[in-house]
């Protein structure tokens, strides 16, 4: 019998052509031989539906792919049941490790204090704007004051403390907010590194409007509102 990989990189995507092939590119030192960031992995690319070349590129890139029903929790939730490795990371299609975080990762996997544990990196977005840096800085503090990483800074995690929490619930918004608060602080830890997130929809919408939103969605789901609801305000 084949031994269970350590670790199954698992990425939603719908209609990513264009962005999945750089956040493929970045894990290439994960695989293979390298000697301070190789480990035995694989790439669980799930896709919503999409209309484009995600299915190739993803192939192409060496990811396995699976369908699911379009939506992140759906997704998400999709890929760590197909994932085969002994820990998972949840990465979105528009996400770059940087060089800190591979080298954190085969780190984390290996050392057992972080045994019953789930890590997270810092977020960076891909925007020389002085709100990108702005927004950096609160995510930072949201994530130190609140212990509240959202999922474009990634989450590492045994796939025996993903079950044990619940897993991803199949909701259409929130499902890393609400998993991450099922984790609870005493689990959450910090890892080296940034993931470097595309600002697209920031400087589509405005960093103020768009991070408004946000806030406004977290305080709905604080309220107790169906995450079907947010997701109709959120658009």
């Amino acid at each position: 019998m084949t031994a269970a990989p350590a670790l199954t990189v698992v990425i939603p995507t719908l209609n990513a052509a264009v962005m999945l092939p750089a956040t493929l590119a970045c894990l290439a030192p994960l695989a293979g031989h390298h000697p301070s960031t190789g480990i035995d992995m694989e790439i669980l690319v799930v896709d919503g539906g999409s209309g484009d070349d995600t299915v190739a590129v993803a192939r192409a890139g060496g990811a396995r792919v699976i369908s699911a029903p379009r939506g992140r929790g759906s997704q998400l939730a999709a890929g760590a049941d197909a994932a085969t490795g002994r820990a998972l990371l949840f990465l979105h299609a528009d996400t770059r490790l940087d060089t800190q975080a591979l080298l954190a990762i085969p780190a984390f996997l290996t050392d057992p204090r972080t045994d019953g544990r789930a890590g997270y990196f810092r977020l960076g977005l891909d925007d020389d704007a002085p709100a990108a840096r702005r927004l950096e800085r609160w995510v930072a503090h949201r994530c130190r004051w609140f212990a509240l990483p959202y999922g474009d800074q990634g989450l590492l995690l045994s796939r025996s403390l993903y079950r044990g929490v619940g897993g991803f619930r199949r909701w259409p918004l929130m499902e890393d907010v609400d998993l991450v608060r099922r984790l609870g602080r005493t689990r959450l830890m910090a890892l080296d590194g940034t993931a470097i997130t595309s600002a697209d929809r920031f400087r589509r919408a405005g960093y103020l409007r768009r991070s408004l939103r946000n806030l406004v969605c977290l305080t709905l789901y604080r309220l107790g509102v169906p995450a079907e609801r947010i997701a109709r305000f959120y658009g």
